[in-house]
């Protein structure tokens, strides 16, 4: 009896056991494990399951709860009481990282626990019907946005060797990506015990999260043999004492081909969060065809997820060729889908963008990783990383405050979308191309 009871133990511990090593192994290939990278994987992986059990709970409950123009001001509102202040420090997000670089792991672990706690003060609200919804709300987008720039800063201090940050950049993205697929129907199993289900789930993961984040390595703390980069591209931009300092050509600046390709991300993460505020009112005042509001918000988010998911694997198959012709490219191909969607706006159409949006975005930000990795010095890379997307972080922050104010008509929003794109690659076309054309000095490259 005793051993047909051990023997069912086994069975029903085998899937579980099971699964934790597959997941362990494939995190940890190819040294990933060594060098601490496999643990970031898995912490980013844990972040992307609690954003989105968040996500499903406000969906699915406050969201489709009032009028569309009450959760229009109230949203704007709070957009601007709890991330104006976000935009305004944002500049100073990485020279602070640069000063006090051994926080790192303490950051992403206040990141992590300040969403846990938001969860539970949400889900007290969704019960109660309180205001203190929206800026909690917003407070966990906040929070995730801290810790992408964190995030980025950490990850070249973790690359094992003959590893390229193209490549450690994709099986991060991937996983956080792998995470949401996964959490978003968990969270909406959640959802049909209660509305507050899901964020119960969200503050255990936050949590687990927390304790995660300092199992990192102790050298992703460490500032040895780091400098401080500028976002400018030669030292002819630096002004004032700044410019005295810069003695070796290249320490204190990223180069031309980075700031250019900097400017076109930050064009296509500006319609990210145009698409994300925008299509969220549009489609649930005018659905798409012969579908539900929930149903048409899924079908964009599917899109736009499978199209990052693409982005991300395609950016790790090319592995940095010609990075900068990749992102003209890619930028000019959102924007004839933007003007195409604008002229003959329908359900597909939608849908298209958003997927070519989440792909161009997706595989950009690789590119200007591979840029980073080619043209910055290893002194400065850690600082230009967290700086970038510091800057990324307001473009998405500009997009979203655009989307929310423009009025709720889907041809107009999106020829303000092309317009979006247009700016920015127009912007940054000829100087991409100037330094594809003439290229930077000989790095040594990894795959």
């Amino acid at each position: 009896m005793r051993g047909a009871v051990r023997s069912v133990g086994r069975a029903l511990h085998l899937p579980v056991t099971g699964t934790a090593r597959g997941i362990r192994k494939a995190t940890h290939a190819h040294g990933a494990g060594e060098s601490g990278l496999g643990k970031l994987i898995e912490l980013h992986a844990v972040n992307g399951a609690g954003d989105v059990m968040i996500t499903v709970a406000l969906a699915s409950t406050v969201f489709f709860s009032v009028p569309t123009d009450e959760a229009r001001g109230r949203v704007a509102l709070y957009l601007a009481i709890t991330m104006a202040p976000f935009t305004v420090l944002a500049p100073v997000i990485g020279p602070f990282l640069d000063r006090l670089p051994h926080g790192r792991r303490a950051a992403m672990a206040g990141a992590m626990l300040a969403r846990a706690l938001l969860a539970l003060i949400i889900s007290g609200a969704v019960a109660s019907g309180s205001l203190e919804l929206y800026p909690a709300a917003l407070g966990v987008l906040v929070a995730s946005k801290a810790y992408g720039v964190v995030r980025s800063a950490v990850v070249p201090r973790l690359l094992p060797p003959r590893f390229s940050l193209v490549k450690a950049n994709s099986r991060v993205t991937l996983a956080g990506l792998l995470a949401t697929g996964v959490a978003a129907p968990i969270g909406a199993g959640l959802h049909s015990i209660g509305d507050p289900w899901p964020l119960y789930g969200a503050f255990v993961i936050f949590v687990a999260g927390t304790f995660l984040s300092f199992t990192l390595p102790t050298k992703v703390d460490s500032a040895k043999g780091e400098d401080v980069a500028l976002l400018a591209a030669d030292e002819e931009h630096l002004h004032g004492p700044l410019r005295k300092e810069a003695k070796r050509p290249g320490l204190r600046t990223v180069g031309p081909a980075v700031t250019h390709a900097l400017g076109a991300n930050a064009a296509l993460r500006c319609l990210s969060g145009f698409l994300i505020f925008f299509l969220a009112f549009l489609l649930r005042e005018h659905p798409l065809t012969g579908e539900s509001a929930a149903v048409s918000l899924g079908i964009v988010g599917v899109s736009a997820g499978a199209g990052n998911a693409l982005g991300t694997a395609v950016g790790a198959w090319l592995r940095s060729r010609s990075p900068e012709i990749i992102i003209v490219t890619v930028v000019a191909v959102v924007l004839g889908t933007a003007i195409v969607a604008a002229l003959f706006f329908g359900a597909f159409l939608v849908a298209v963008l958003a997927a070519v949006a989440g792909f161009a975005q997706a595989l950009a930000k690789l590119c200007l990783d591979a840029l980073i990795q080619r043209d910055v010095p290893e002194q400065v890379r850690t600082s230009a990383f967290a700086r970038s997307e510091t800057l990324l972080q307001m473009a998405w922050v500009f997009g979203g405050a655009v989307g929310i104010v423009m009025p709720l008509n889907g041809t107009l929003g999106l020829v303000v979308a092309a317009a979006i794109v247009a700016a920015g690659w127009l912007a940054t076309l000829r100087g991409l191309l100037t330094s594809a054309r003439h290229g930077t000095r000989p790095r040594p490259r990894v795959a």
